[in-house]
């Protein structure tokens, strides 16, 4: 059986979400079943409920949660807030409702994010990894 993947990072950042997906869904023992999408802007307020909710959801059956941490906005390994949200849920659910999502870092992250302790002290828990090839 497949592992259901979720990827989770910026959604400005597309090419490095296809290269991910395009990993992630080339190994023979995954497939990706969400990720960030760009939303039209002209109808984001209308939008982005939904999309939203139907990430969190698609986490509450993913088998690993995969961060595609790029740089952005001059960060190497940024985790922006809405990145932030969806690790904490992961783990909340492994915490609160055994599940065993596995999350996964594609970069070492910078101290320059937002909870950037909270970030290390997860890697330290192993509550969290950083991608190996």
């Amino acid at each position: 059986m497949k592992k259901k993947v979720v990827i989770a990072g910026s959604a400005s950042l597309q090419p490095a979400i296809e290269k991910w997906m395009m990993y992630w869904n080339g190994r023979e023992d995954a497939l990706v079943t969400n990720y960030p999408k760009p939303i039209d802007q002209s109808r984001f307020l209308e939008l982005y409920p939904g999309v939203h909710k139907e990430f969190f959801i698609s986490l509450n059956d993913a088998d690993i949660l995969f961060i595609a941490n790029e740089e952005k906005n001059g960060i190497e390994g940024y985790i922006g807030a809405e990145t932030f949200a969806e690790i904490v849920y992961a783990l909340a659910l492994n915490l609160t409702q055994g599940k065993s999502i596995e999350v996964i870092l594609a970069k070492q992250p910078s101290e320059r994010i937002q909870a950037s302790h909270e970030i290390q002290l997860w890697l330290q828990l192993g509550w969290l990894t950083i991608f190996q090839v």
